[in-house]
């Protein structure tokens, strides 16, 4: 049996022991003030977030994936991070991939059994043709759950580089990853409602590894979202807007040239600033790698 008292994400909060007698406005207060516990947990697991938004701009580079793997909420939580990737950054789906115990269906109805089964785990990864340049992140706010676990052993065979994500020191799964992030946030409001605090932690740092990492491999001019997809009408209009931004033309320019750019707001940007083509423009960005700010720099003009 396991003994769910080791773990502070399971332990009883001292300040919410009257919570079914509270008040609306007490809960919604103790929740807020709780909340702030969260952010000093991330502060104290930069250094490790840091060093894996470092591999994940690496994976990119070699053609690999980020892959987060995790069962209920923590899965659900992945699969979130990676399907807001390719609107925000115009990456392909396979490049940053969510994986959630007991399959997509996992993701509105929860599969018993699934987050306790290792193999599901490791077939999961095998289904993906899982490559050493595939960077592997668990999570787990339990930090112990055998279905991540059964994958990062996977992944470590396999040569990946692995990162785990938990709430709880000394976390289990940390033990087969290469770093483990470990967002101490304390009891819940709720006993053992890990969607809470935990949750909150958890994405938190996904938020900052995928776009850490995007920013590093050149979806990002300044602090400007250059490749993003202009896939309805308020995404048209924020593509226009990023151009006259980047460059200080106005709309009708900066439609006219996105046209010319195949709707590329990064390529709109480089033929304006630089008043190339978009061969020459293309071109530009790839001996950049992507970064408009290397070619500021005058290198590849």
């Amino acid at each position: 049996m396991i003994n769910l008292k080791l773990f502070a994400t399971e332990s009883r909060n001292q300040k919410t022991m009257s919570l079914d007698t509270m008040t609306p406005l007490e809960i919604a207060t103790i929740m807020n003030e709780e909340d702030r516990n969260v952010i000093d947990a991330v502060n104290q697991e930069l250094t490790k977030i840091a060093k894996v938004i470092e591999w994940a701009t690496e994976s990119l580079y070699k053609e690999g994936r980020i892959i987060y793997m995790g069962a209920g909420t923590s899965g659900r939580l992945g699969v979130l991070d990676a399907v807001e990737c390719p609107p925000t950054f115009s990456v392909d789906y396979e490049k940053v991939v969510g994986l959630i115990a007991g399959g997509e269906g996992a993701f509105i109805k929860a599969q018993e059994g699934a987050e306790d089964n290792k193999q599901l785990g490791r077939d999961d990864l095998v289904n993906l043709n899982l490559s050493s340049n595939d960077l592997v992140i668990g999570l787990a706010a339990s930090g112990r759950t055998p279905y991540v676990i059964g994958g990062l052993e996977y992944a470590k065979e396999m040569g990946c580089k692995t990162a785990t994500v938990s709430c709880n020191k000394n976390a289990e799964i940390g033990i087969y990853a290469d770093i483990s992030i470990e967002a101490v946030v304390g009891p819940e409001v709720l006993t053992g409602s890990t969607r809470l605090k935990a949750g909150t932690a958890q994405k938190m740092i996904l938020n900052m590894i995928s776009t850490g990492a995007m920013v590093g491999y050149g979806k990002a001019y300044s602090n400007l979202m250059v490749d993003v997809k202009q896939s309805n009408d308020k995404l048209v209009v924020r593509a226009q807007n990023i151009v006259m931004e980047a460059t200080g033309v106005d709309r009708e320019v900066a439609t006219s040239v996105l046209a010319k750019s195949n709707d590329s707001v990064k390529v709109a940007i480089v033929m304006i600033m630089f008043e190339v083509d978009y061969d020459e423009a293309l071109s530009l960005l790839d001996n950049a790698k992507g970064h408009i700010k290397e070619i500021e720099k005058g290198e590849f003009k």
